[in-house]
């Protein structure tokens, strides 16, 4: 080994920094007795030299190398107890990942080696192997200079104008035929022209990908040839998942930052911040649990060699702990300033805000709507303005918290979810829970001035059946994942509307394809912010998967072609109808929730109605179980013009949804200024174009089975149009 030179370096940043003349390494460990840095060579093959971090000041073992560069690969060893009844599990035979890698060269290879302890050995508590792992493990790379964190030009797009739409960053264009082949699959296809051009022609103000940060494929899907597709099984929070770099560089993902900008379309992350890739106690070895097992996990207070599982996973991480939230902290302002990313949906947030249990048993590690997590993020200046949206729930003790989360925060409506596929379906009984999802949720989101678009609407995600196959399939079909078609949600409130899986039944194809416009239409027109799920818009199908997690292949694949063939085109060209209809009226974007009140002495700003076109009472809420019209006031969509007073009037918009299996007879409602109503939108048209045709006040109209209806009564000339 060579003679290296050793300077004490700084406790702080955490990680691996070089400042232009050398690195400084630091890495935090409270019950660590002493800390190896491993370098490697350029292969990562060869240990080339170790240096013990001899610094420790504020619980961070530190050095600076200054003859180290850009490239250098290396990992640490951490010694310390291997005390399972008291939550240690250091194991200095074990490579370990620095926490704060931004980037990581080559794979986890499964082997035996990897686990802290003797596999088999039922004593796993008392022995652990001593094999050395460095040869079936990643090693961490030196990065160079970081950017400047004020060039991102940020569409800065506000909550109630933004349109989310979720993909995966591989199979989004691993079958695009205009995307090259060498490229397809990668951040840097994501940035392609014609990609960005199809997202910005849609009219999506922001992406979500699907975890994005390097992640691990468990053991048994290796073993069984598959692996963790979607990645929630997160390896390192600061670093990218190399399958999806064409080269080993962070230069891609800065690329697709600034093209969507560029674009107009924010870039938002989903992250998995409430468990890591080491799995319960049995799991690997591979950096958190090997540096501070006792510090970075939940453990059970009565016996800490368990951890406190609320994610499934075995293991959770305890952001109550200091040195943790700050682990995620420094992830987000990195991401954000380095990265470019404007915001984050956090997977199983629940977890998050869990207290720290310090006795007696899991069930005090409860949901705390003032942890010091939402507390942190809401003071960052450097986080002011990100988007923030919770998946409200996890797999602990009184995890389900939809509408508890702090202001300023958006929250998975699942209830919009199964509300919306309960009524389309045909189930009796939805229209007045449905009335409440399309007005905003005000129910679940009452407090601390939140907003409508608080609520994050959707009607499909990754996590369940794609629109096609929610119309195509009552049954979910999940023989190619290898588990006996146990696994994925058995709750779909789908329908095959008439026959399971593909037909060539032309009428049960023509009523599909109805269904998924009324999905879609009811999805955008609604209050809230809506998230639509990438290859909707041109009817991807999964053949009934609904838990393609382990699927990297065309089953999970977006088939580009199915947007050439007419009915995929059709329901393109549908959303965007609708999606413009939503942007052009503020109506259906409101920054408040609705009253149910007169405006300025003229008509409720949201009239629910009868068929008869009377108003709707609480008795006529259960004698049309399928049926939901209202009309909402064009003065109900002003909007205030750099909120400095004065306001912008709308048009006025009558809405049907009719989800029943035969025609209704419906008394069309007066109009504002004794105008007729002209028809916007009609989901019986394959493209939903509705062609002006006017419908007067008083007229009999024969609403068909199971379509939608947007009728328009535009503002009077003297008024102009809400952006």
């Amino acid at each position: 080994m060579s003679a290296l030179r050793v300077w004490p370096g700084r406790p702080y940043p955490l990680g691996a920094h070089w400042d232009g003349r050398g690195v400084n390494f630091a890495l935090f460990s409270l019950h660590a007795e002493r800390v190896e840095l491993c370098l490697f060579d350029a292969a990562g093959r060869r240990e080339t030299d170790r240096v013990r971090l001899a610094e420790y000041t504020d619980e961070v073992w530190h050095a600076y190398l200054p003859d180290l560069r850009p490239g250098q690969l290396y990992g640490y060893r951490v010694y310390g107890p291997y005390a399972p009844e008291r939550g240690h599990r250091f194991n200095h035979h074990k490579l370990l990942l620095d926490p704060y890698a931004r980037l990581l060269h080559g794979d986890v290879r499964w082997h035996d080696a990897l686990y802290g302890y003797r596999v088999g050995d039922p004593r796993e508590d008392l022995s652990f192997d001593s094999r050395d792992s460095a040869r079936y493990m990643p090693k961490c790379v030196v990065v160079g200079d970081p950017v400047d964190g004020r060039q991102w030009r940020r569409p800065n797009t506000p909550w109630r104008r933004s349109v989310l739409y979720e993909l995966h960053v591989g199979g989004y264009t691993r079958r695009h035929p205009q995307v090259r082949d060498d490229l397809r699959g990668s951040f840097r296809a994501l940035a392609e022209p014609v990609v960005v051009d199809h997202l910005r022609g849609l009219g999506v103000s922001a992406v979500e990908l699907l975890p994005v940060h390097a992640h691990l494929d468990e053991r048994r899907l290796v073993d069984d040839g598959r692996v963790n597709y979607w990645g929630y099984n997160t390896l390192a929070y600061f670093a990218p998942d190399n399958r999806f770099l064409t080269r080993p560089d962070l230069g891609e993902f800065r690329l697709l930052a600034r093209e969507l900008h560029a674009a107009g379309i924010e870039l938002l992350l989903d992250v998995v911040f409430n468990h890591t890739a080491e799995g319960d106690r049995l799991g690997p070895t591979l950096s958190f649990r090997g540096i501070d097992n006792a510090t970075y996990y939940h453990l059970d207070p009565a016996n800490p060699r368990y951890g406190l599982d609320f994610t499934g996973c075995g293991n959770s991480l305890n952001l109550a702990r200091p040195r943790v939230l700050q682990l995620v902290l420094d992830a987000l302002r990195y991401w954000v300033q380095q990265m470019g990313v404007d915001g984050f949906r956090f997977d199983l947030a629940t977890t998050l805000a869990r207290r720290a249990a310090v006795h007696g048993t899991g069930l005090e590690a409860d949901f705390d709507p003032e942890a010091g997590f939402f507390a942190a993020v809401r003071q960052d200046p450097q986080l002011a303005g990100c988007k923030l949206i919770a998946e409200p729930w996890d797999l602990g003790p009184r995890g389900y918290r939809l509408g508890g989360f702090p202001a300023g925060w958006g929250e998975w409506n699942d209830r919009f979810r199964d509300t919306a596929r309960g009524f389309w379906r045909g189930d009796a009984g939805h229209a007045p829970a449905l009335a409440s999802r399309m007005t905003g949720s005000s129910d679940l989101f009452p407090n601390h001035g939140r907003r409508p678009a608080a609520s994050v609407n959707y009607v499909t995600a990754h996590d369940g059946f794609t629109l096609r196959d929610l119309v195509t399939y009552s049954r979910k079909h999940n023989a190619a994942n290898g588990e006996r078609n146990r696994d994925g949600s058995d709750h779909n409130l789908s329908w095959n509307c008439g026959v399971e899986g593909v037909t060539d039944d032309p009428a049960i194809e023509r009523l599909r394809r109805r269904q998924m416009r009324n999905l879609l239409a009811t999805l955008v027109l609604s209050q809230g912010t809506p998230m639509l799920l990438a290859g909707d818009e041109f009817g991807h199908s999964q053949a009934g998967n609904n838990n393609a997690y382990c699927q990297d292949n065309p089953i999970a694949w977006l088939d580009w072609e199915r947007l050439q063939q007419p009915d995929g085109g059709d329901l393109h060209r549908f959303l965007q109808r609708v999606l413009r209809l939503r942007a052009a009226h503020g109506v259906f974007r409101r920054d408040r929730f609705f009253k149910g009140e007169a405006l300025d002495g003229a008509q409720k700003d949201i009239l629910w109605l009868t068929p008869d076109g009377g108003e709707r009472d609480g008795h006529d809420w259960q004698l049309h179980p399928h049926w939901l019209a209202f009309v909402i006031s064009g003065a109900a969509g002003a909007e205030h013009p750099g909120g400095h007073g004065g306001s912008r009037l709308d048009s006025s918009f009558l809405v049907i949804l009719h989800a029943g299996a035969a025609s209704v007879r419906f008394v069309a409602p007066p109009a504002a200024g004794g105008a007729a109503w002209r028809r916007a939108l009609d989901t019986q048209e394959e493209t939903g174009r509705g062609d002006g045709w006017q419908l007067e006040a008083g007229t009999v109209l024969e609403v068909p089975a199971r379509c939608l209806l947007v009728f328009e009564c535009p503002v009077q000339p003297a008024a102009s149009t809400a952006a």
